[in-house]
């Protein structure tokens, strides 16, 4: 099997100069790929166009851009410029997001996610390929009808020739309808709070399915996984950094009874401990949330210890089939962690 990549993130918040600024560094250590977070904070795509003038290598992925905030051929134009400004080096994460993004801060409909996500990717597609757009979906259709418009609508092509005809799509999917779609139309899949060990058990019937109808025409899938990285003695206390992180989600991002996160957990084995930590968090008690989430789901989707240990962690990633081992280096350098990482990543 052939090496991992080895990627980084970017967050949505205040800093993301300064983290550009480190990214520079990491290009040099080793990084392969940087995922640019978008919620309700900096867009992604800001972010992704000051990227690829500040770097020369490193592949430059939207992680992600939601559904409903841009129409598909927007999304596609997005993709197109960055990749264009990059020299070839856009990745398109998609993903549906949440509700209470979508709804409480776009003011769209959360409605039909798994069919929208297919209907995207085969508009960006023609996109790419300089055909004239023509689509009729359940969600989409474009060029608008007549009656629902001037009627002067016409079917265009894109205007200019973009650097590549086939942009890798990457899907953010944890549901066991949406990781079958991943696996059949996108070029990478995108999990989080991924467990190596249960990944087969959660997510293997949708892989399988999904793969089963996947085209030709595509490479095999990549799958983008990972957690914080730190590598030395002494570090356990390291994988708390997660906690507020994994309370966050399987707590908060969402209602009781319709939490995708909160779902995920519990398929994982901790039923009783998804609960809890939904119900502190709910009630206002976040930090006893964030202790509430159980060491042992901490240290299944993080990579801290000495360097064998790593090592061992980053084989049981590989086993599950993970291709690019997504990680934030947690520690005072670094540049120094994601080096050593790629030497490990190497190795394995």
């Amino acid at each position: 099997m052939a090496s991992m990549r080895i990627a980084s993130q970017i967050g949505y918040a205040a800093g993301i100069k300064e983290s550009v600024d480190q990214l520079v560094e990491l290009e040099k250590a080793g990084l392969d790929l940087v995922w640019v977070a978008e919620a309700y904070g900096i867009d992604a795509v800001s972010v992704m166009g000051y990227i690829a003038a500040r770097t020369e290598r490193v592949q430059i992925g939207a992680g992600i851009l939601p559904l409903y905030s841009r129409t598909p051929t927007l999304i596609a134009m997005t993709a197109a410029g960055v990749d264009y400004l990059s020299d070839g080096r856009c990745v398109l994460g998609l993903g549906a997001s949440g509700p209470q993004v979508i709804e409480g801060w776009h003011g769209v409909a959360y409605d039909r996610p798994l069919g929208r996500t297919r209907e995207i990717v085969d508009i960006c597609r023609q996109v790419w390929r300089r055909e004239r757009v023509e689509h009729d979906g359940p969600s989409y259709t474009i060029p608008l009808p007549p009656d629902q418009g001037t009627g002067l609508g016409k079917p265009l092509k894109l205007i200019v020739h973009p650097v590549r005809d086939r942009i890798p799509i990457y899907v953010a999917a944890i549901g066991a309808k949406n990781v079958e779609l991943a696996a059949e139309v996108a070029e990478g899949w995108l999990p989080i709070f991924f467990h190596p060990e249960k990944a087969s058990d959660v997510w293997g019937d949708s892989l399988a399915k999904g793969l089963a109808n996947r085209s030709p025409e595509l490479p095999p899938l990549e799958i983008a996984a990972g957690g914080i990285v730190a590598i030395g003695e002494g570090l356990d206390g390291v994988r708390d950094f997660a906690r507020p992180m994994v309370a966050l989600y399987v707590g908060g991002m969402g209602a009781r009874g319709k939490n995708f996160y909160n779902d995920l957990v519990k398929r994982y084995g901790y039923e009783k401990e998804a609960e809890l930590i939904q119900d502190l968090y709910l009630d206002g008690k976040k930090d006893e949330a964030a202790a509430a989430v159980p060491d042992g789901l901490l240290e299944a989707m993080t990579l801290v210890g000495p360097r064998g240990y790593v090592r061992d962690r980053v084989a049981a990633m590989k086993e599950a089939g993970v291709t690019v081992l997504t990680t934030t280096a947690v520690g005072p350098d670094p540049v120094a962690t994601v080096a050593e990482l790629r030497d490990i990543v190497d190795s394995v």
